[in-house]
């Protein structure tokens, strides 16, 4: 009996020490939860994005070993585009252990989560899209609409639309039109377009599409009967190549229709081709292969068999967002380290400090591997996206080209509204300013 008592000992002493590796290696991840959509009307747009974002953590883990030996893991869960599912992936995924922050892929997701995370304390990213007041980093903390928003974009491509015309005193009169995703999303410039309309005098008009925008042949019934100078297209997945279907079926130009940033990929106009040829969208990044982080993806995930997504896709408009996003992230988690300690994990309030010092200058970004792809980003406690920057492409009927030099969107403009709208969200929720001195925590 004492034998066999000694045994169960050394068989339980064992396993416990057998156990603490593996815990002392869960205690050293970072966790990076990804809500993704894969299925449902988006999803054409939607997996490149998330292809690229798991890509790239791949290849951090695979060629530098994580952050300073810090490993990251990850997992997906899909919402199809739906809010309430991405509250559910959220609520399922925020108290995993290392948890880094949520790129929730969708407007309706981050309003949503946007009450939720202050408790939580853990940081949203939404590059170029989400709330376009929260670039106010003091009334909104926890948000970080990083290198644009639905404001800077809408402003970007009136500034492009007046240069085309000789000035912003030709717009004057104008017609322009924008056809939008009746959703969070495709409402959010609106104000910033009204706003210009009152400065330029040209004439707006707002022409919703019901999601998810496979069915708009109202929409382009009215477009037909106004005759606008100029449409702006703000859609996403099958609404953006039925867009440019029903322009061509109505005879619209389509040198004459902007896109936003989320309508100008691959997705939007490959199946419509030569239909849809002159057709322009906002760039946030570049596409193609030739970047090193691109290259070394290739050479180092895809080569090895541990691509997410067909190998052909790698390079794409949304695969290398995608790919930026969690740079963004990585380099959010990088910077805490150097303030919280090097080789730790992260919590959420951590990398919210380091999101909100980040200084990713043009020599970073090439010691990166992502030389040329997206304009030199630096945040602060009050300004939460870091670049208002975009240029315009044009689709040539096979490839996407560059049509303009980087705009800056006006900030003369966009300062006032932002904190017009800042204040407003602040007395709705009885909530306060940060002072300086919390901008430091």
């Amino acid at each position: 009996m004492a034998l066999r008592s000694l045994l169960l000992a050394s068989l339980v002493a064992g396993a416990a020490l057998g156990s603490a590796p593996a815990a002392i290696a869960q205690a050293k991840e970072q966790f990076f939860p990804l809500l993704s959509y894969r299925t449902g009307p988006y999803a054409p747009n939607g997996t490149p994005w998330a292809n690229g974002k798991q890509d790239y953590l791949k290849l951090i883990n695979a060629r530098d070993g994580g952050i300073n030996g810090v490993k990251l893991t990850w997992e997906e869960c899909e919402t199809g585009y739906a809010t309430d599912r991405g509250v559910e992936c959220y609520e399922r995924l925020k108290g995993r252990p290392g948890v880094t922050l949520f790129d929730p892929q969708a407007t309706g997701i981050t309003f949503a989560l946007t009450d939720k995370v202050p408790t939580d304390k853990i940081p949203l990213i939404t590059v170029g899209y989400g709330l376009s007041v929260a670039q106010d980093g003091q009334a909104f903390p926890w948000n970080f609409p990083l290198m644009g928003s639905y404001w800077t974009g809408a402003d970007i491509l009136i500034q492009h639309i007046a240069k085309k015309e000789g000035g912003p005193a030709k717009l004057k009169g104008k017609k322009i039109a924008l056809v939008y995703h009746d959703s969070p999303f495709g409402k959010e410039p609106i104000p910033l377009l009204q706003e210009r309309a009152r400065m330029h005098g040209f004439d707006l008009s707002l022409i919703p599409v019901t999601a998810p925008g496979v069915e708009q042949k109202a929409a382009w019934l009215q477009v037909r009967q106004q005759r606008p100078d100029f449409v702006l297209l703000w859609g996403w997945g099958v609404m953006n190549s039925t867009a440019l279907k029903e322009a061509q079926a109505t005879g619209y130009p389509r040198d004459k229709m902007y896109g936003v940033w989320w309508a100008g990929a691959e997705p939007d106009v490959k199946d419509v081709g030569e239909g849809a040829k002159g057709y322009n969208a906002l760039a946030l990044n570049t596409s193609g292969t030739q970047p090193k982080v691109i290259q070394d993806i290739l050479k180092l995930v895809h080569d090895k068999g541990q691509g997410t997504g067909p190998k052909d896709e790698v390079g794409s408009v949304l695969y290398t967002r995608g790919v930026i996003i969690q740079m963004l992230s990585i380099e959010a988690v990088r910077r805490a380290q150097e303030r919280f300690g090097k080789g730790k994990v992260m919590t959420g309030e951590q990398v919210r400090w380091g999101l909100e010092n980040l200084n990713l200058d043009q020599k970073r970004l090439d010691a990166l591997g992502f030389a040329g792809m997206l304009r030199p980003l630096s945040t602060s406690c009050s300004d939460h996206m870091g670049s208002t920057w975009a240029r315009v492409h044009t689709w040539d009927g096979s490839k996407w080209n560059f049509s303009s030099d980087w705009y800056q969107a006006d900030e003369q403009i966009l300062k006032p509204m932002i904190k017009t709208g800042a204040e407003r969200y602040l007395a709705d929720k009885k909530q306060t300013r940060r002072t300086a001195a919390e901008c430091q925590s």
